[in-house]
């Protein structure tokens, strides 16, 4: 049998070329796309942009504000956390749709740090931007590949009942702690439910029902209907979209009305420090219960969960800017080294982490914006109201940003999966319903951690027990080469395995492959086994089979000849 084999490049000629393709003008464009798009910016992109900004800012003012007091933050650093990273997005994001600033899941999963001191959040940044940064560097970005769609849907589906449970508190306005995870936040609300305050109940609910009506409101239009309806109809979608700024605006007039003629039914905001931050290096040290922790100190407290938080980081900002790019590829290593960017620089203005928004984007999105200047935009317009409107966010009721929030966790929950897996496949179900049990009942860093788990072993396990077809024949098939003088007879067998057969898998692998390759009434001259889904080198594969044969006496007297298809 006649074997052939490819030599690979010379390492100096692949190292050469990898040097000649990183320091070309075309490589650094990529990495600043500011400089491929502005050249062709025109007028209309402008206007464009402009309007996108600005309606996804009046979404991120609220939502920035909410974020932040998830995480247990004062609330003007959740509108810094929208300023900072949309400016340095706008040079270095390569999708023109996303949005990145504070998230709920990332919000949920600082406050447990938080609740020691803020000083935590802050360096969580500057940390989480140095992560993603490194692995956008080092085109590490395939590794996402490896977490499934059921385990990144039972973590978000786990974060939404974990964020929304938290906001019973503000929206009730009860007694209690509101941290922890889900179970201790229903614990808190059942417990303490003779303390709900009517008038923030009721504005909270009424929040929650307005949000959804004016989601849902369209007005119709067709071929025949008249210019002024079509355009009150194009009108009214940037109502929809701004329905957020529009809630809290609303509910902030009649809390003023309210306070003015002495009465204060809701719980507000309160105090907001306005201006910019106070700039300076994240803190690598600090006060704790009166004990100063160093830099190692506050890493021990972050622990191995905190590596969860560039994760999601990452899990987010792609996973959005993959459902809004359509038919244009997404540069995932370009993507993490703008979110990496975004994190750093704003890690120096007492920003909380910040990544790509599923709400935001799908705003700016519908917004119609053209180009990553719309985050540049928007970064603009929530600087200007944390410099000259700070003293009128006092009095936004803290019961319609607990509505905001938990309508924004509605969209999230993506429940279509279940019936999916349940009708294609349960054990990934499985996985799945164990991500959202342990995210919500133990905590979101270890429901994605046992979720992963859950994932690589049920691979694993379908890996180590393969589907093999077996064909008989009289001959060896034609495809096999040979030279013109060799003979065979006997019996020969053509194995294909269904799935791959891995190195690092063979012991679970061979008593699977001697059950069906081998069975003890068989004897033949020939074993060929079709290798395209075999992930080993040809020694490999045949030390494999061979070392497997000799676990069995009657196949080593009956095997005569071994060969592989690819």
């Amino acid at each position: 049998m006649k074997l052939t084999g490819v030599l690979g490049h010379a390492p100096n000629s692949r190292v050469r070329r990898t040097a000649t393709r990183l320091c070309s003008l075309q490589s650094w464009k990529r990495r600043l796309p500011v400089t491929i798009w502005l050249p062709k910016y025109t007028f209309e992109f402008l206007l464009r942009d402009i309007i996108a900004g600005i309606t996804v800012g009046l979404t991120s003012i609220p939502q920035g504000i909410a974020y932040a007091m998830v995480a247990g933050l004062p609330p003007q650093v959740g509108l810094y956390s929208s300023i900072f990273p949309g400016l340095v997005y706008s040079i270095f994001g390569s999708c023109k749709d996303v949005t990145v600033g504070p998230t709920a899941i990332l919000s949920a999963l600082l406050a447990k740090y938080v609740a020691k001191s803020a000083d935590f959040a802050y360096l969580a940044s500057f940390l989480s931007g140095c992560i993603i940064m490194l692995l956008g560097i080092l085109q590490l970005g395939f590794l996402l590949d490896f977490i499934s769609k059921p385990v990144i849907c039972g973590f978000t589906t786990a974060a939404a009942l974990q964020i929304s449970a938290s906001q019973l508190r503000s929206l009730f306005r009860i007694a209690g702690s509101s941290g922890g995870t889900f179970i201790d936040a229903i614990i808190n609300f059942f417990t303490h439910i003779t303390t709900i305050h009517l008038w923030d109940s009721v504005l909270g609910i009424s929040t929650i029902i307005a949000l959804i009506l004016l989601k849902r409101a369209v007005i119709p239009v067709s071929e025949t209907s008249s210019i002024c309806r079509t355009q009150l109809a194009k009108s009214w979608q940037y109502v929809v979209r701004a329905r957020n700024a529009l809630v809290v605006f609303v509910c902030a007039i009649v809390a003023f009305i309210l306070k003015t003629k002495g009465l204060t039914p809701f719980a507000l905001t309160g105090t907001i420090q306005g201006g910019l931050p106070n700039f300076s290096p994240p803190p690598f040290s600090t006060e704790v219960l009166n004990k100063t922790l160093d830099f190692e100190d506050m890493l021990t407290v972050y622990g191995p969960e905190g590596l969860v938080m560039p994760l999601v980081a990452i899990l987010e900002s792609i996973a959005i800017a993959k459902a809004f790019a359509g038919a244009t590829s997404v540069d995932g290593t370009q993507e993490m080294i703008a979110i990496g960017a975004c994190n750093i620089v704003s890690s120096f203005a007492q920003s909380m982490p910040a990544t790509g928004s599923f709400t935001r984007t799908a705003i700016n999105h519908a917004s119609g914006v053209t180009t990553p200047a719309g985050s540049f935009f928007k970064a603009c317009l929530v600087l200007l109201a944390v410099t000259l409107l700070a003293d009128a966010f006092y009095f936004i009721p803290r019961a319609t940003l607990a509505g905001i929030i938990m309508v924004a966790m509605f969209s999230i929950i993506e429940l279509t999966i279940v019936k999916r897996l349940w009708r294609n496949s349960k054990i990934e179900l499985v996985v799945y319903a164990l991500t959202v049990v342990m995210g919500a009942c133990v905590g979101l860093e270890y429901g994605i951690l046992v979720g992963v788990c859950a994932d690589i072993l049920r691979a694993l396990a379908h890996t180590a027990r393969p589907n093999i077809h077996t064909s008989m024949f009289k001959r060896p098939p034609a495809i096999l080469r040979m030279s013109s003088d060799q003979r065979v007879g006997g019996l020969s067998t053509l194995r294909s395995p269904r799935c791959g057969l891995h190195f690092r898998t063979r012991l679970l692998q061979r008593p699977a492959v001697l059950r069906q390759i081998w069975p003890a009434h068989c004897h033949f001259s020939w074993l060929i086994l079709r290798a395209m889904s075999v992930t080993l080198i040809l020694s490999r594969i045949t030390s494999f089979v061979i070392l497997s044969a000799r676990e069995t006496t009657s196949i080593t007297r009956s095997i005569a000849r071994f060969a592989t298809l690819n």
